[in-house]
């Protein structure tokens, strides 16, 4: 049996006297998508903070391809293959599209990184660039400034941002945030595309994304995990649906 790509082991997170994740564990398995759901509050960003390594969990493990990097760094994990989109886009609106992921080539593959060159000028760069916007439909946009992109193109840009990186994991933290009803459909299409090829875990509050791409679906609610199950298992558990869904999917 494969062993999963993600795991987490009781992982507890305080801050104050305020518990934001307790107890927390689960899974995400080669090629899976997996959701994690919850109402404002309930603890995700918190969690997928501990998981990409920008909070230390008080308690647990978090192992990675069967190894525990509960100590490891933001850098020493993504150099592990863990990449991370946010909530709030984090792009260099002043370079191109094809700029911003070619750095982020740069940084994987560890050439020379002069941040204020074009990046995108070398062929060594260039290439993987151009194949992770092709990935994420933004071949045409390769070539304009970042800060002009529409909100769903910029979402789509840290996709290929992080496609460049060749993850082991997609970390990807309420990608539809902000987008409208036709954005959030491309980013939907091109989720699925991606979905398979590479594990993904997804913390997203559109139920339609949800529905519409998880394998598995965690609910988290008060920091703790209510339940795992399939979408349709979800869907009909009478506690989500009362905790949770009633009111997302009205």
């Amino acid at each position: 049996m494969t062993a999963p790509v993600l795991q987490l082991e009781g992982l507890n997170k305080n801050f104050g006297g305020l518990a934001v994740t307790r107890n927390v564990n689960f899974e995400v398995a080669a090629g899976e998508l997996h959701a994690v759901i919850g109402p404002n509050g309930a603890g995700k960003t918190t969690l997928i903070n501990q998981i990409s390594g920008l909070v230390a969990p008080d308690s647990g493990r978090v192992l990675f391809a069967s190894r525990d990097v509960t100590a490891l760094s933001v850098p020493e994990r993504a150099a592990l293959g863990l990449a991370r989109s946010f909530q709030i886009t984090s792009i260099l609106p002043g370079f191109s599209a094809i700029e911003n992921v070619a750095l982020a080539v740069q940084a994987r593959i560890g050439t020379s990184f002069r941040f204020f060159g074009c990046a995108a000028a070398e062929s060594a760069l260039n290439a993987p660039a151009l194949a992770a916007l092709d990935e994420v439909g933004l071949t045409k946009r390769a070539d304009a400034l970042a800060g002009h992109l529409s909100h769903g193109e910029k979402r789509a840009l840290e996709l290929a941002i992080a496609l460049a990186m060749q993850p082991k994991l997609l970390l990807l933290d309420e990608p539809m945030a902000g987008a409208g009803r036709d954005e959030s459909r491309r980013l939907i299409a091109v989720l699925s595309r991606l979905k398979g090829r590479f594990p993904i875990l997804l913390v997203e509050h559109d139920m339609t994304a949800v529905f519409a791409l998880a394998d598995r679906i965690s609910v988290l609610l008060y920091g703790q995990i209510l339940t795992s199950g399939t979408p349709d298992a979800v869907r009909a558990d009478p506690q989500v649906v009362a905790a949770y869904l009633g009111e997302e999917m009205e």
